[in-house]
């Protein structure tokens, strides 16, 4: 689960399973592009989400 860490700039601290779920969606999404732009919109219309941990 991803962890905030507050200091200066907060950072999200992500675990291996937070990447790989990350990659998977992006692939998933991403499947038809065709180019930079395309993959850019496709990206901008879907929200994705990490859970974090408490």
């Amino acid at each position: 689960m991803a962890e905030i860490i507050e200091n200066e700039r907060r950072l999200i601290r992500l675990s291996v399973d937070d990447v790989i779920n990350i990659v998977r969606e992006y692939q998933k999404l991403t499947r038809e592009s065709c180019c930079y732009e395309h993959t850019r919109e496709i990206l901008q219309k879907n929200l994705m989400y990490l859970p974090e941990d408490i």
